[in-house]
C-alpha cells in the first residue's frame, strides 16, 4: 500500500493556526509550533480575562454607587439593604449608571429607600 502523506491538510492546520497568531512578536506569528503554544496560552488568558472583567466591572460599579450615596448622606451597604426592603429591583450596573449619567434619577431612588424603612 502507498504512503498517504497529509500535506494539504497539515499546510491548512498550520495556515489556520499562523492566522490565529498573526499579532504575536517573534517566532509567535511564523514558527508553527511556537504558534501553537502561544494560541493555546491566548485561549486561556480571554477565557480568564472574560471573568476577571465581570468581576472588575462588578468592583466598579460598587464604588460608582457607594461614591453616590454618600453624596446623600448613606453608605453603600445600607442603600443596597434598605432598597431590598423596598422592594426596588435594580441591580448594581444600572445603580451604576444612574449614579454616573443621571443625579436626578438616583436622588429619587435613594430618598425612595430612605423612605422604605
Amino acid at each position: 500500500m502507498a504512503r498517504v502523506k497529509g500535506g494539504v491538510k497539515t499546510r491548512r492546520r498550520h495556515n489556520r493556526i499562523l492566522k490565529e497568531t498573526k499579532g504575536q512578536f517573534g517566532a509567535r506569528h511564523k514558527n508553527i509550533r511556537k504558534a501553537m503554544e502561544a494560541r493555546l496560552h491566548a485561549l486561556a488568558y480571554a477565557t480568564r480575562d472574560r471573568r476577571n472583567r465581570r468581576r472588575d466591572l462588578r468592583a466598579l460599579w460598587i464604588t460608582r454607587i457607594n461614591a453616590a450615596a454618600r453624596q446623600h448622606g448613606m453608605k453603600y451597604s445600607e442603600l443596597i439593604h434598605r432598597l431590598k426592603q423596598a422592594g426596588i429591583a435594580l441591580d448594581r450596573k444600572v445603580l451604576a449608571d444612574l449614579a454616573a449619567r443621571d443625579a436626578a434619577a438616583f436622588a429619587a431612588v435613594v430618598q425612595a429607600a430612605k423612605s422604605a424603612s
